[in-house]
């Protein structure tokens, strides 16, 4: 595998103030899906932060592979109502790009026929689709979500979720991604890193659900277990088209 990001013994302090990470030794390998959970507080949008370089660490080590391409989605999008720009224009800010790689960005992230639409006039999963279009202009070896479905219904989540998977294929890219609820992660993750200021405990979900150290911050019933995302594809169809699959939720 190749690696394409390694800390070790990382502590960040944003703006010099408390820890929001201590001691954190992380990586991520090409082509692999690694999922971020923890709660409110817990470091996890700092990481995401500090591998961009949007924060420096005060200790510890953090390498990153020579000429990485990082794309970013952030949480949402914030927009003023009334301003008259359409998704394809949208992607050539604040650098205007090619029609043809806003084209196929825009394609690529399940969003081909939104180019011409006001971004205003899109719904929350649409906007994301676009989010999405925007962090792969560049061919990103490392794609980062910093919890891409917030505020989406299930069947936008799960649909989002499914073009992730998607664009993984495609690219060969590695995907982190913070998880914003605690029940639903995707199936298709190679890692679930559970972090609270530290990494408690790391794995596949089905230990990462099982750990002592999980347990103890979420707990042992429904509400603190882990839910998988069994996607059952029709190849027959365009899965984007079709109707969104109710998960498979099962305790674990």
């Amino acid at each position: 595998m190749t690696r394409l990001v390694e800390a070790h013994a990382l502590t960040v302090r944003p703006g010099g103030g408390a820890a929001a990470l201590t001691g954190v030794d992380f990586h991520i390998d090409r082509g692999e899906i690694v999922t971020l959970v923890g709660p409110n507080g817990s470091g996890k949008t700092t990481l995401l932060r500090t591998i961009l370089g949007a924060l420096t660490p005060d200790a510890g080590t953090l390498w990153r592979a020579p000429g990485l391409a990082i794309g970013y989605v952030p949480q949402a999008l914030h927009l003023d109502p009334t301003l008259p720009m359409t998704a394809a224009r949208f992607l050539g800010l604040p650098q205007r790009v090619s029609r043809d790689r806003a084209r196929a960005a825009l394609t690529r992230a399940g969003a081909g026929d939104l180019g011409r639409r006001p971004i205003t006039a899109l719904s929350g999963g649409q906007r994301q689709r676009v989010l999405l279009a925007r962090a792969l202009l560049h061919t990103p070896d490392l794609l980062l979500l910093d919890e891409p479905t917030q505020g989406l219904d299930q069947p936008a989540e799960a649909a989002f979720y499914r073009r992730i998977e998607t664009v993984r294929a495609e690219l060969g890219c590695a995907i982190l991604m913070v998880s914003h609820e605690l029940h639903v992660v995707m199936a298709a993750s190679d890692r679930v890193i559970c972090l609270n200021r530290h990494v408690c405990c790391e794995g596949l979900p089905e230990a990462v659900a099982s750990a002592p150290e999980y347990q103890a911050l979420f707990g042992t019933g429904t509400q603190g277990a882990l839910a998988l995302y069994r996607h059952r594809h029709d190849h027959s169809h365009d899965p984007e088209s079709a109707p969104a699959p109710v998960p498979d939720r099962e305790a674990v």
